[in-house]
């Protein structure tokens, strides 16, 4: 019972470690820091990715009614011109907006301040913001917790082939199921809404998080099938849960759906 116990905490630790580890290193993680303007120092913390039909707001916080700014952006992988929308002071914030597009489509932004004596862009590097639909909750929640849920299941699995009595025909099984349905089945549902293609990884597109989601799959089939059919499954369910956890620690939305805009009209 309290290896039982053990194996569970540690399947619980490494999965939240891992998820925390591609939450934070993904290229839709709000960009934040520190600057100083006049004889202050502020904290900025602008979005790199937007849900829904509306446009994004961008705030910076200056407690300066003198401070203007001006929140340029223009269209990813495009040879536009800078485009600059007056940003509005109130309330000691600096507020803008960048407009809608396309499910995929891209924005690099950046804002700048001015006062009578200085001029600061923050920051450094203009940010980009991949905009997408808006994804239902009841779509969302429900394939999260299955994700999270076969990453969990596939470490406990793992564990379990440490065990003399085990179960892992069980562990297996309950794996591969839920890797099913949240990768395999509410993924490309989550995908379609996000961003009009339920998908867009192998053999149709790069997009690394669809093809992750391939390779894992497949490494669990594999397991699953050696549990029934090998003498020694032990190893393909190993090499499948390393698998499932190296490909759990790629940030999310690397090398994601992007939006091409030279193929709208107009361009």
């Amino acid at each position: 019972m309290k290896k039982l116990i053990l194996f569970w905490i540690i399947a619980v630790v490494v999965t939240l470690a891992a998820a925390y580890y591609q939450r934070v290193t993904g290229p839709t993680y709000p960009i934040s820091n520190e600057f100083i303007f006049g004889d202050k120092t502020y904290n900025y913390k602008f979005d790199r990715s937007h849900g829904g039909d509306g446009d994004h707001f961008v705030m910076v916080e200056i407690d300066d009614q003198s401070v203007t700014g001006v929140l340029q952006w223009k269209r990813y992988k495009t040879n536009d011109e800078w485009h600059e929308v007056e940003m509005k002071n109130e309330d000691g914030k600096l507020t803008g907006y960048l407009p809608h597009q396309p499910p995929a489509g891209k924005l690099l932004y950046r804002v700048i301040l001015k006062s009578e004596n200085e001029k600061r862009i923050i920051p450094s590097e203009p940010v980009i913001i991949r905009l997408k639909g808006d994804v239902p909750l009841f779509i969302l929640i429900p394939h999260v917790i299955f994700i999270f849920g076969a990453m969990l299941l596939s470490n406990r699995t793992a564990l379990e082939c440490f065990v003399e009595k085990s179960s892992l025909k069980k562990y297996t099984l309950w794996t591969f199921g839920i890797l099913i349905i949240g990768g395999m089945i509410l993924g490309p549902v989550v995908q379609k809404y996000a961003f009009g293609e339920f998908w867009t990884g192998f053999p149709y597109g790069t997009d690394l998080t669809d093809n992750k989601t391939l390779i894992a799959f497949i490494g669990w089939m594999v397991a699953l099938i050696a549990v029934f059919k090998s003498q020694k499954p032990k190893w393909y369910i190993l090499v499948a849960a390393v698998i499932m956890f190296i490909i759990f620690i790629i940030p999310h939305s690397m090398f994601g759906s992007e939006l091409d805009y030279s193929t709208l009209n107009g361009k």
